[in-house]
């Protein structure tokens, strides 16, 4: 888990933006973003204007990293949310907010999604009592997520917590941080996701 937060955010420094990838980090002036005034390499000053589509291209990439999907797994929840009612955009985001590794980070008791992610597999969650170690098993309203697992672990997943305490909590999620226990009270809308996201520009790649 250490190697995720100590690393250096490369697509943070190429956004120009924080993205929150790397967990403590990106609380501290630590943070490539906040240490450089420009992106990484020889021409980082001198970038040309880029095209629509790249701008598109790179928009996608950029959610596809922020929650960690591959391609297919990308273009599945682009299709399903295209059968959604309401904009297709803000009925993606809310597909990938439902992510059980999401919500774990949600939480805060993952200093990342990587983390969080890892905590799934390794079957330190369950959903409404049942162990769950698919990452991107989506979470429904109603449904109980509890963090668990040894007692080292669980010293892990407090310690987070309290790192995090301070930050902006997450309304669909109402928290239990001493049993370690989120209920999903509702489902993400598009004004619970805070990120620098233009999802817009995600929906005209995909509708060319």
């Amino acid at each position: 888990m250490g190697r995720y937060i100590g690393s250096v955010c490369r697509l943070c420094r190429r956004e120009r933006m924080k993205l929150f990838l790397k967990g403590a980090r990106c609380y501290t002036p630590k943070c490539a973003v906040e240490r450089r005034e420009y992106v990484p390499g020889m021409h980082g000053q001198s970038r040309q204007k880029l095209s629509d589509y790249a701008l598109q291209l790179r928009e996608k990439q950029k959610v596809k990293r922020i929650y960690g999907v591959l391609e297919k797994q990308f273009k599945f929840y682009f299709r399903k949310a295209g059968r959604a009612k309401g904009m297709t955009g803000s009925a993606l985001l809310s597909l990938l907010e439902r992510r059980l590794d999401n919500v774990v980070y949600r939480m805060g008791v993952a200093a990342s999604r990587n983390e969080a992610r890892q905590g799934v597999r390794h079957g330190h969650i369950t959903v409404n009592g049942r162990p769950v170690n698919i990452p991107s098993f989506p979470v429904k309203a109603g449904d109980v997520v509890c963090a668990g697992g040894t007692e080292k672990i669980k010293e892990r997943f407090k310690a987070v917590l309290e790192q995090f305490k301070d930050q902006k909590k997450t309304e669909w999620l109402e928290v239990d941080p001493q049993k370690l226990r989120a209920a999903v009270k509702r489902l993400p809308g598009r004004e619970d996701i805070q990120m620098p996201i233009q999802e817009q520009l995600i929906v005209e790649l995909y509708s060319k």
